[in-house]
């Protein structure tokens, strides 16, 4: 078998109001936009975007105030519109006149993604919101929106580690792991685990444990200086969100609520099923849990190909 050639990729830097994006495309075909959650950037979608460059056009990049993309001025709390802007203005860069573009999000940027197809349905054909933290949904919300802000106390006190310690906590255990995984997703900071690891813990036998391929270091480095601003300005805005369930209801077929089907009765997961029922809408499991993007990449690229579609 003849070894597929790394899609060749194409950088550029497009000038926003209030900031210069850095952004990534690969392959050629419709536009599939990948936007990255938590603290992550174009690089949590690597390996996600060489697997998905033979269908589509696929779109990656940094959001407004993290990595290789730059504010116009320092860090502020950050709002969804204008990150939901950003999105937009991206697909209008790269996406033919008149073509939809699908979308992917999770974590916090699928509350970017929510947004984006309640005010701009016009330019998307599809939208895959996996996990998007609207705990605004809950008849609990109070208590998520609680947690979050001790979240952002106990970095303010403690540092990232206390930070991403509490969340954990409140979060919720997940269903029991079926593959190891690496990532840096919703403030998630674990290093990646080595196949070695895997081995010693009993995982060999797990899909994909050979494999999760670890993000580039680069990319992590990245991703861990990112960490402080998306807990002091992403997290409690982001989570706050109310999503517009009129505007989303009127393209509710366009819209895949999407949960980890490792997720269980954990905090990220359970606004995705609530805001699903009210949409009528039934929500797709996806293999992983809420970082199954980079705990089981090829399963979660196969099952993301099914539903666009490709």
């Amino acid at each position: 078998m003849t070894e597929r050639r790394p899609t060749k990729v194409r950088v550029g830097a497009l000038k926003v109001p209030g900031a210069t994006l850095h952004h990534e495309v690969r392959g050629e075909g419709p536009v599939l936009l990948l936007i990255p959650g938590g603290s992550a950037d174009a690089g949590l979608y690597e390996a996600l975007a060489e697997d998905l460059a033979d269908a589509w056009t696929v779109l990656t990049y940094d959001p407004r105030c993290f990595s290789r993309s730059r504010l116009d001025s320092p860090v502020t709390d950050q709002r969804v519109e204008d990150h939901s802007d950003d999105a937009y203005r991206l697909i209008e860069a790269v996406c033919p006149d008149g073509e939809r573009a699908c979308v992917f999000g999770t974590s916090a940027s699928a509350v970017v993604a929510l947004d984006l197809l309640s005010r701009h349905p016009e330019r998307l054909e599809r939208v895959v919101a996996h996990e998007p933290p609207v705990v605004e949904t809950l008849p609990d919300a109070a208590v998520a929106r609680a947690l979050f802000a001790e979240v952002r106390a106990a970095f303010r006190r403690d540092g990232a580690e206390a930070a991403a310690a509490t969340m954990s906590a409140g979060i919720g255990d997940p269903e029991p792991p079926k593959s190891p995984g690496n990532a840096e997703v919703a403030g998630r900071t674990e290093p990646p685990k080595s196949a070695e690891a895997a081995r010693r813990t009993g995982a060999q036998d797990a899909p994909e444990a050979a494999g999760p391929p670890p993000l580039d270091p680069g990319a992590l480095r990245r991703m861990h200086a990112n960490f402080p601003v998306f807990v002091e300005h992403v997290l409690c805005p982001f989570t706050g969100y109310v999503p517009d369930t009129a505007a989303l209801t009127a393209v509710a077929d366009r819209l895949v609520p999407a949960v980890g089907e490792e997720s269980g009765r954990q905090l990220t997961a359970r606004p995705v099923r609530v805001l699903a029922e009210r949409l009528g809408r039934e929500a797709v499991a996806f293999p992983g849990g809420h970082i199954g993007v980079v705990e089981r990449p090829a399963a979660f690229a196969a099952t993301l190909r099914e539903v666009l579609g490709g």
